[in-house]
């Protein structure tokens, strides 16, 4: 039977070097629920940037085992087999923090930020954040924190799976409307494998408030000119700019 596993890190920052300080994970095995949750040192200073989103100090983590020593490390490693599912918000960004500390992931693959996108296209933003207030996930995760004997902090690794595992609930309502007798867990899997085209104007840039094909018929230069500077894009910006271009 195949187990379910909601995760997200912590970590230094955001760029190349940066390293995983906190890994947090539920196992979902048909009605139990396993909880993971470790701090861990990392081998460069953490960034007063990240520190101001997750509250992790130097202090809070002096003495830990690096992250591929943790239990929680250990416990993935063992969950990590083809019949297993992996389920992340945003997964390019914390399998790239795992690839670090050499794990390469061989489950199935969830990414409920672009499922979200799918599913919840009208919606003006798709952070979790955004869903625990908009959706009032955050009306039901303390009892559900109380039974899993959990503390609810935003941009906290173990909080945010909590929030992860309420929102999932709700993207598998909004599935089961808009994809009548599929199975959840496998389309789900095939929208993390489709990229999404922007239709949305632009929040950012010398043309904000311009969609990309409106860009394209006034200018595909700058388009070109995102592609190969904004290093900050994510996959699908650069698959809609692509594909405008192609066009």
């Amino acid at each position: 039977m195949a187990k379910y596993i909601l995760l997200d890190t912590e970590t230094t920052g955001a760029g190349e070097e940066d390293r995983i300080i906190q890994l947090g994970f539920m196992v979902l095995d048909g009605k139990r629920v396993e909880v993971y949750n470790d701090l861990c040192l990392a081998p460069i200073p953490i960034g007063y940037g990240a520190m101001e989103v997750h509250g992790i100090t130097p202090e809070m983590i002096e003495g830990k085992p690096l992250c591929c020593d943790t239990s929680a490390f250990q416990a993935l490693s063992d969950l990590n087999s083809v019949e297993n599912v992996l389920i992340i918000h945003n997964a390019p960004f914390d399998l790239g923090m795992l690839s670090k500390e050499n794990f390469t992931s061989q489950m199935r693959l969830i990414d409920t930020l672009r499922c979200a996108r799918h599913l919840f296209d009208d919606e003006e933003s798709h952070r979790l954040q955004y869903f625990r207030y908009r959706l009032g996930l955050y009306k039901i995760e303390q009892a559900e924190a109380d039974a899993l004997g959990i503390e609810v902090k935003a941009h906290d690794a173990i909080g945010d799976v909590l929030v992860l595992k309420l929102f999932l609930t709700e993207l598998r309502k909004r599935l089961a409307e808009r994809y009548i007798g599929a199975n959840p867990i496998d389309k789900m899997v095939e929208l993390t494998q489709t990229p999404v085209f922007y239709t949305r104007p632009l929040k950012f840039g010398k043309y904000k408030g311009k969609t990309l094909t409106e860009i394209a018929e006034a200018d595909k230069g700058y388009l070109t000119w995102m592609l190969g500077n904004m290093d900050s894009l994510d996959e699908d910006m650069r698959y809609s700019i692509e594909r405008v271009l192609a066009s």
